[in-house]
């Protein structure tokens, strides 16, 4: 087992990494990519939000870093963030929606680990969207909700995105 090298989060920041890393209390942490069905469903779903949603209320962004305590960055798959936009490179406030897209390697303790940084900050609205089962859930702080009619609901009723229509069959 390697030892972790850890680093500021003023270095991470001033850092790139393709494909961006999640920051965890001084350590960089290289994130799921890159598969097919998970690239097809994460720009598929942004694209649903941006035909389906009130694009003068909320925008989608992909892969945007978002800071979720003073040692923790994250980077969600999908975040739909309400207008007027926070003037800051690396968001700050709880987005109006966090999506996270499973991949293969994904394992239940490290994203239900990720899902408890944003319900910590307030993140009203989460799902997680799996591209290999066609299964969604909206995430509580006390259960993940299946999307058993398979619509994706915001807790508001607001958003209702049908998960045949971002996923490949």
């Amino acid at each position: 087992m390697g030892v972790a090298t850890l680093i500021s989060l003023d270095e991470y920041l001033a850092t790139s990494y393709r494909p961006d890393c999640d920051f965890i209390d001084g350590e960089v942490l290289e994130r799921n990519v890159g598969k097919k069905k998970h690239a097809y469903a994460q720009s598929a779903i942004v694209l649903w939000l941006g035909r389906n949603t009130d694009m003068s209320r909320v925008h989608p962004f992909t892969e945007a870093r978002m800071r979720v305590s003073r040692t923790r960055v994250r980077i969600p798959d999908v975040i739909l963030v309400e207008r007027p936009f926070p003037d800051e490179e690396v968001f700050t406030a709880a987005p109006y929606l966090c999506i996270e897209v499973l991949s293969p390697d994904d394992t239940t303790r490290t994203m239900q680990a990720r899902l408890d940084d944003y319900l910590d900050i307030g993140v009203p609205n989460i799902w997680v969207v799996d591209p290999w089962s066609h299964r969604g859930w909206r995430i509580t702080a006390t259960s993940w909700e299946p999307a058993s009619d398979g619509i994706l609901r915001t807790s508001d009723g607001k958003i209702q995105m049908p998960l045949a229509e971002v996923l490949l069959a």
